[in-house]
This record gives C-alpha cells, structure tokens and sequence, in this order.
C-alpha cells in the first residue's frame, strides 16, 4: 500500500496550489481529521474524511484513492469524495466569486501616453 503524507496529496489532488500552502494549512490547523489538527507528516489512509479550510471556504472530502503526484484536474477529482453540504458549497462559490487576485484589469489604472497629453491640453488651456 501507497503512504503519503497529507500535505503532498492535498497538493497532489488540487486543494492547494502548492505544497508548501499544504503544509502551512496542515500547521496552522486547518486541515482537521474527526476534528483534531492534522501534522503535516500524517500518512494519508482510504476512506479517511478531512475538513479543509481554505481561502475558497470549508470542504469535506473523503479520500477514496491515493496518489503521490500531482495530476489533471479531471484525475485528481476520482482519488476523493467532496462530503461539502450544499449550502457551503453555495457559500463557497459566492465568496470565490468575490474573491480579488490583486490583477489589475485591463486597460485600467494608469492613462496611456496619448491620454496624458490630452489632459495636459485641457488642464493648461485658458477659458
């Protein structure tokens, strides 16, 4: 049988874009299993249920296989069961939603060279 710490298979399944964010989740507590913190460390075992709190909001998922490497979306959603209630599911999607990338949008924020000199005409001409 496969062992593989928990922070490597949320990494691995897609509920963390890195490990590192994995492992920090796991530490700071917001990795839980039947409601304790989980270590980083942990070895991963079939049919386990996690609640995970991420920035997208709570989910609960049961793990049904185990993989070691990072994979495709479409892959990575057969290893596990998302347990969300559909309510949490709703209010994760809204906040997801809302939730600012620190892009700035396209053709906005600072005036191109060609909008400058205009405001410089309209400020510097007399009425």
């Amino acid at each position: 049988m496969l062992k593989v710490r928990i922070d490597k298979y949320l990494w691995s399944i897609r509920q963390f874009k890195t490990r590192t964010l994995a492992a920090a989740a796991c530490d700071s507590g917001q990795v839980k299993l039947k409601g304790e913190k989980v270590k980083a460390s942990k070895p991963v075992l079939l049919n386990e249920t996690y609640e995970i709190k991420t920035e997208a909001g709570k989910r609960m998922i049961q793990v049904i296989g185990i993989i070691e490497s990072r994979v495709a979306y479409s892959e990575a959603i057969k290893h596990y069961i998302d347990l969300t209630p559909e309510e949490e599911k709703e209010n994760n999607e809204r906040l997801a939603a809302s939730f600012y990338t620190g892009k700035r949008l396209s053709k906005v924020g600072r005036p191109t060279k060609q909008q400058r000199r205009n405001l410089d005409d309209f400020m510097n001409t007399d009425f």
